[in-house]
């Protein structure tokens, strides 16, 4: 399956609103960009468009106002708790940055991830 790679001005923009906190480590998942804390992601890119990761109180009435849309990165398949964003607040630095701050402020509630031990044989 050949992926679609996310403009780089949109990397840009999702770059530039990262917060500026320390745990906040970014890494690439799948081969986007994505923003992790205690190795939980909060947020990423997916072909043209910003993901984040929200409680499900949250979520939800979004969800049902259509304000946002179910991530499912391959179609059938939702990604539980992640939601994209509207093109027009992906486009807006200050919207975006408080989207990707409220993602991080949930994802730094969720218990750390355990780091993988390498396998041995």
């Amino acid at each position: 399956m050949k992926l679609t790679k996310t403009p780089p001005e949109l990397i840009a923009k999702f770059d530039a609103a990262a917060p500026k906190d320390p745990r906040v480590v970014r890494k690439m998942m799948f081969g986007y960009p994505a923003l992790f804390i205690g190795g939980n992601m909060l947020a990423g890119t997916f072909k043209d468009t910003i993901v984040v990761r929200l409680p499900e109180d949250r979520r939800e009435p979004l969800l049902k106002s259509k304000r946002v849309t179910q991530f499912a990165p391959m179609a059938g398949r939702p990604m539980t708790g992640y939601v994209v964003l509207p093109a027009s607040d992906a486009a807006k630095p200050a919207t975006l940055a408080k989207w990707i701050a409220e993602a991080r402020d949930y994802a730094a509630s969720l218990p750390p991830k355990d780091k993988k031990k390498p396998k041995t044989r």
